[in-house]
């Protein structure tokens, strides 16, 4: 059996020993849930090991695939499946006291995330949503930041919606999650937004969930926003890719997607120019801040709630 034996750069505290990944600084076994005491009880675990038997068939040979390429999944006592891609996220963002992580110098935080995020399947990359915790999503806006140290990373992009000209054919949806945040926006923790272009320019559309106030908000009050191009935060000189600017919520366009409401003036808050400032962290992955900066000069910018993390939806994607 090879359990996750030898990760990679971050940390450099395993040995592979016999397939077998243990700590130099302790006696525990990595088993793709981070580090598990020598004795935990384990269900079933599933091998990593990319296994490939060649055996004789009528003359030939055939491979034989291992279970690390059908299920690459633990599942706990309690049945619940645990993904090891997931799971590498996790371990990196918090990672255990028994690693230890190289020096920080020799790798690029933010290169390492979006590998691993790559290696995600479509399909399953919105369960980071469920699975990253406040603190986590507010640790990948900062590890997002050390990706502009990387010329070759900065050029990357979450999407190519994003990055290319305008498809006029095209919705993109995402699902976002915050960190939290003063009241009443905190209340707002889940939502999803819609991209699209007209006119050469590429805007969004804030949808809430809940089936009765979501939906008055939505069809009377939409959260119209233009993408534009930024270089860095105006409040805090941080670096960013783009910003989501909601300004007073009235659009000039001559017509809109089928379905979308004509725009209105935004409520306040987001009529006191509210911007949010968006990372690229992976591909289909976004990290971003939300800020109140105010129309007054003399007014202080203030954040309108924690970190948002945006997953794009693929099974919602229309073309």
């Amino acid at each position: 059996m090879c359990a996750r034996a030898c990760i990679s750069p971050p940390y450099n505290a395993l040995l592979c020993l016999h397939w077998t990944g243990i700590s130099r600084q302790t006696d525990a076994f990595n088993l793709g849930l981070g580090l598990k005491k020598k004795n935990f009880p384990i269900q079933t675990l599933h091998s990593r090991r990319k296994n490939v038997g060649i055996k004789a068939v009528d003359g030939q040979t055939s491979e034989s695939l291992s279970s690390w390429d059908e299920k690459p999944y633990e599942i706990s006592a309690d049945e619940t499946k645990f993904f090891y891609d997931e799971q590498d996220i996790m371990t990196f963002l918090d990672p255990p006291k028994e690693l230890i992580p190289l020096d920080p110098s020799s790798y690029n935080p933010a290169g390492y995330l979006w590998k691993k995020i790559d290696d995600i399947p479509e399909e399953r990359r919105h369960r980071l949503l469920h699975l990253l915790n406040s603190r986590l999503i507010s640790r990948i806006w900062g590890i997002a930041g050390t990706r502009y140290e990387d010329s070759k990373l900065t050029k990357k992009s979450a999407s190519s919606f994003l990055s290319d000209a305008c498809n006029l054919l095209s919705l993109e949806f995402w699902n976002c999650r915050t960190s939290g945040g003063p009241l009443p926006l905190s209340l707002i923790n889940l939502f999803k937004k819609v991209m699209f272009c007209k006119d050469g320019e590429t805007f969004g559309r804030i949808l809430y969930g809940g089936p009765i106030l979501g939906g008055i908000a939505n069809s009377y009050c939409p959260l119209y926003f233009t993408v534009k191009q930024h270089k860095e935060i105006i409040s805090t000189e941080q670096p960013c890719d783009f910003a989501y600017e909601f300004g007073d919520g009235l659009l000039d366009l001559q017509d809109y997607p089928q379905g979308f409401p004509k725009s209105v003036k935004h409520p306040w808050p987001f009529n006191d120019h509210a911007v949010i400032y968006v990372r690229n962290v992976g591909p289909g992955v976004l990290v971003g801040q939300a800020w109140q900066e105010g129309k007054k000069l003399e007014q202080v910018p203030k954040k309108l709630c924690g970190e948002i993390l945006m997953v794009k939806d693929y099974s919602s994607n229309l073309q």
